[in-house]
This record gives C-alpha cells, structure tokens and sequence, in this order.
C-alpha cells in the first residue's frame, strides 16, 4: 500500500470516526431535548386541566363524564397528544380516547397522583407503551377528588425523533464529505513536501545521507535560520575536536571559534584559512544571510594542517635552491678570477685571492654549535638562514651552552615538535617583517623545568598598543602577495599558531621592544622533570645557564 493511500485511509477513518461519535451524541441529546418538550407539554396539560373549574365542578354532577369527556377531547386534539383521562378518587374514567373504556378503572397504579403527588414515567396502558405525566385534581378545600393523565405513546415520540433526524444527520454526512476531501488535500500537500518519496525511500535516502555524511573527510556544519547548530558529520567533530553532545541542538556562536562563526556567517565561497585549536582549516560557507533574509547555512571544514607545512616546506626547499644556485654563480666567478690570474701568472695575487676569500661554499648559521643536538631545528635554521640572505639579512644564534643531548630523547619529542613550530613561524614572522640590511638573533635557554626561546631583530619592531592583538588570528601588518590564491596564503596565522601551542604546553608567550631595536618574542615551555626523564645520567651532569 502506498504512501498516500495509507494516509488517505488513515484520515478519512479518523474523520468518520469523529462524526459518527459526533453524531451519536447529538442524536441523544436531540432525543432528550424531544422527550424533554413533550414532558413540558404534558405537565402543562395535566396542570391546566386539573385546575379547569368545569372539571371540578363537574366532579359533583350525577354524570361526570358528559362533562368532562368532551373537554378532555377537544384540549387531547389541541395539544397534540395521544390521551387526556381525567378520574374520579376510586380510578375510575371520566374520559378517554376510547369511550367504550369510560367507567372503568384505569389500567396502571393511579396511587401517586392520588397521594398529591405527580408521576412521569413510561407505563403501558390500553393504548401501548406510552409516556406520561399524571397530577392530582383538588376541590376548593384542597382535597384529592381524582387525577389527570397526559400521555403520548413511544412509538410517536420515535416517530417524531425519526422524522426530524435528517436536519442532524444531513450535516453530519457533509462534514464527513468535506472531512474525507480535506483528508486527500492534506495527503497531496504531504506528499508534495516529501516529493512525493514513499516510506522505502526516504529510509533509503537518509541511510544514504547518513552513510555519506559520516564518510568524508571534509567537516560538514549545518545551522538553522536561527543559529543552532542541527548536523554535525564526524570529520567535523574531529577536526574540531569536540563531540556531538557539544554541538547539535546548541548555538553556533557558544560552541565553535570565533574566526569559523565569522565565515559561517559572512560566508566564504573561496574559503579560508582558520585555526581550530592548534589545527589549520580551510573554512567555507554559503553565508547565513541571502537577499537580506536570514537563512539557514553551511560550513565546510578541511584539514590544512600538513599542506600548510608542506607548502612552508617547499617555500623552504626554494629558497635553498636559490641560494644555492647564486652561490655556484658565485664560485664560477671567483673560479674565473683564479683561473685567469694563474694564466698571467700572477701566482700570488691568486694566492692572496684565495686566502680573501675564506673558506666560502659551506652553508652555515653563526652559532650553530648550540643546536647541534637538535637537527630538525639545525635544519630549520639553516634554511630560514639561506632565505635570509637571499632577501638581504642574515640569521644567527646567541652564543650559549648547546641544547641538551636528552633533547633528542623520545621523551622530548612532543617538545621538539612544539620548538619547530614555535621558531619556525617566529623567523617566518621576522623574515616578513624585516627589510633587506636588518638581523634577527635567535636565543635558546635551558632553566631549571623550562626552555627559553627569544627571537630579536633590529627593523621597525611593534606598537605597545599591538602587542597583544598581534597574537589574534587573521591580524597582521603584511598584505597578502597572492590575490589568487587568499586560502593558502592568507595572513595572521603564524603568531596566533605560535601562542596556541604555547599555551596548550603550559607555557607563555611575550612581545616587547629588542635590545637590537626591533621586536623581541619571548616564549617559555615548561618542561618539568623531562630531563631526568629522557637521561637521568645527563640530566645530572647538565650545567644550568642562564642568559
């Protein structure tokens, strides 16, 4: 059975149900309201000819009857009844539709009436089963001399019920109509709603949904007109690192950062680089607001994390190769140089040449020995280095005791990892923010439970008034270099990277002015007991340096 057919059944059961009970009901109290006009009629009947002073009056003739029989007629005719017997004391008739019944006595009890009291009830008497109302006839003095019975058979007042049944049940039957009608407009709008999709299908299709949801890797956020979050899919939920309980059914703005409620409102066609915790996302959205209208959107979500780093990488890896070509140009000139002195022989002033020149070739960062243990960093530096002089600056290291061996410990990965990212967006930063001719000092520190990390330069340095926004997502001094591409190389991650992985380490994070003129970043990580942890052995025999 379809869809529609079940829905159509289902309805027009419920509406004949309403209107058969319906009219069950009415019939009853329309059954009362004639019952209860012919018992008003009777009584009033009753009354009136109790209380005629010819009926009284001719209680005391010789033949009661020749009196009062024809007046009983004539009120029995005029008010639509079937009997008016009127009797004396004893229950003998005085009148009665059938004048052969007159003088004698009454088929049913006439003691009630007779004890001054009125009786209404359903009795069966010469004529059939008749409701009626009986009341004592008085004399002047007040005396019970005889009584009165107004009645009208059942089967009239069944008849009369009949015969007007049709002005309910007419009605009835048309609300049933229109009910049935009404129930088949409704199944048409529903299925217009569901597209006129059956049980099977929409089971099927959320299934789908649920199954395709669930399987991308790209974060899916969905939001209502109002706001409030109503799908989340899994790769959101990891990429945000939350659970569902913490975001279906709750306001957007309460639960997700900042920079992901701007996009989901604005919205972001082309998206957008964001942080979510310690993780780079690409965020984009189809915008809460349409035609001046609030409505309901969208936010993707895409891991970005590692082709950011990547892409850092191979900024990297380009810069090497630049200077490493510049520098084989170099050599080649100087290769000429020597090579055409020696063809003059000029033997000394090639030797002089040589000796000018130094040992040259070698790619090298001043005051490497401190990081000699570290080289993820050492490789870092000696990139960043490399593109430093390639844009005119230069990159040194602030002598001091070398990093600890334990530094290469598995114990000390998580900090390892956190150091690279910490410099390395750092010199980012500086190399950024720097022009040709300036320096930028990097210091390393090893205290009792903590690493001290500085990174100086001698440009044009911060406002006080910035020193903290710098550290907000999206802020930054620098215009983006590459209009067609503003995901990927959108600024202000950098610094607010660096401030999130310090904190998540425990650690703090300050800007202020350089002794060197500039900018000076200081980072503290705390690293507790993770030397003696790493190399109980070294950690004992570790001088403690300060700066």
């Amino acid at each position: 059975m379809t869809l529609r057919v079940q829905l159509l059944l289902l309805q027009a059961i419920i509406v004949c149900a309403v209107v058969l009970v319906t009219g069950v009901v009415a019939a009853g109290l329309f059954e009362r309201q004639v019952r209860d006009a012919y018992l008003d009629r009777m009584i009033g009947v009753a009354q009136s000819v109790a209380k005629l002073p010819a009926i009284r009056d001719a209680y005391d003739d010789a033949d009661p009857s020749s009196v009062i029989q024809p007046i009983a007629e004539v009120i029995r005719e005029a008010s639509n009844v079937t009997y008016v017997v009127v009797t004396d004391a004893d229950g003998i008739r005085y009148s009665h539709p059938n004048p052969d019944l007159i003088g004698e006595p009454v088929s049913t009890d006439p003691s009630v009436p007779l004890s001054g009291k009125m009786f209404v009830g359903t009795e069966t008497g010469t004529l059939g089963e008749s409701w009626r109302a009986k009341v004592p006839v008085r004399d002047e003095a007040g005396a019970v001399i005889g009584t009165v019975s107004v009645g009208i058979l059942e089967s009239s007042l069944r008849e009369d019920f009949l015969g007007n049944l049709w002005a309910l049940v007419l009605p009835l039957a048309g609300a049933a109509v229109v009910g049935i009608f009404g129930a088949a407009w409704v199944t048409a709008i529903i299925r217009r709603r569901i597209y006129r999709l059956e049980p099977k299908e929409i089971a099927s299709l959320v299934g789908s949904r649920e199954t395709m949801l669930h399987g991308l890797s790209e974060g899916i956020i969905s939001v209502d007109e109002g706001g409030m979050i109503v799908l989340v899919n899994d790769a959101a939920l990891d990429l945000l690192g939350l659970d569902d309980d913490a975001l279906t059914g709750r306001q957007a703005d309460d639960v997700l950062d900042p920079s992901l409620v701007g996009v989901l409102q604005r919205g972001e066609p082309g998206g957008q680089l964001v942080l979510a915790g310690e993780r780079i996302l690409v965020a984009r959205s189809t915008g809460t607001q349409l035609n001046g209208t609030t409505v309901g959107a969208t936010l993707l979500v895409r891991d970005h994390t590692e082709l950011h780093q990547l892409l850092r990488e191979m900024d990297g890896a380009q810069s090497l190769t630049n200077g490493l070509r510049a520098q084989a140009h170099e050599f080649a000139n100087k290769l000429h140089v020597i090579s055409g002195l020696l063809e003059l022989g000029l033997v000394d002033d090639a030797r002089a040449f040589v000796e000018r020149t130094g040992t040259g070739g070698a790619l090298r960062v001043p005051g490497e020995d401190v990081i000699r243990e570290f080289p993820e960093l050492a490789a870092l530096l000696l990139v960043k280095a490399s593109h430093a002089r390639e844009l005119g600056m230069s990159v040194s290291i602030r002598p001091s005791a070398p990093l600890p061996a334990w530094i290469r410990s598995d114990a000390a990965l998580t900090v390892r990892g956190d150091l690279v990212t910490i410099v390395g967006n750092l010199l980012d930063n500086a190399l950024e923010a720097c022009a040709s001719g300036n320096h930028i000092e990097l210091g390393f520190v090893i205290e009792p439970g903590l690493i001290r990390v500085t990174v100086d330069d001698d440009g044009t340095g911060i406002e006080p008034d910035q020193y903290e926004r710098v550290f907000e997502e999206g802020v930054s001094s620098k215009a983006v270099t590459d209009a067609a591409s503003p995901a990927l190389r959108r600024r202000g991650i950098g610094l607010a990277l660096v401030r999130r992985t310090v904190l998540r380490a425990g650690g703090s994070i300050a800007v202020g002015r350089s002794k060197l003129g500039g900018a000076a970043f200081t980072v503290v990580l705390p690293i507790g007991d993770l030397a003696r942890a790493a190399s109980p052995d070294a950690a004992s025999d570790q001088p403690v340096v300060s700066s």
